[in-house]
């Protein structure tokens, strides 16, 4: 699967999640469902992406695969698909 695929289809996951009302839960939900359904080396490939620059990837999507990249450099919780902790 090229680059090219692979933006398209976490845009298409975005617009999906970009209409939740709190982004917060938004941005959670999209880097839940790479996380959920997508390959490691599919992951891999979108967060080298964003580190090369991003180009083409909507903003929430941005968001979501940056949590993505400090989970696997360990520089983040993992998150819980969106559900809020309790305080």
């Amino acid at each position: 699967m090229d680059n090219r695929r692979l933006i398209r289809m976490a845009n298409q996951i975005g617009d999906y999640f970009a209409a939740y009302p709190d982004r917060g839960e938004a941005v959670a939900g999209i880097a839940n469902h790479l996380r959920s359904f997508w390959a490691p080396a599919m992951r891999r490939r979108i967060i080298d992406h964003l580190a090369g620059g991003g180009a083409e990837l909507k903003d929430i999507v941005r968001e979501a695969v940056a949590a993505l990249a400090r989970e696997s450099t360990g520089g983040g919780a993992q998150s819980t698909g969106g559900e809020k902790p309790n305080p």
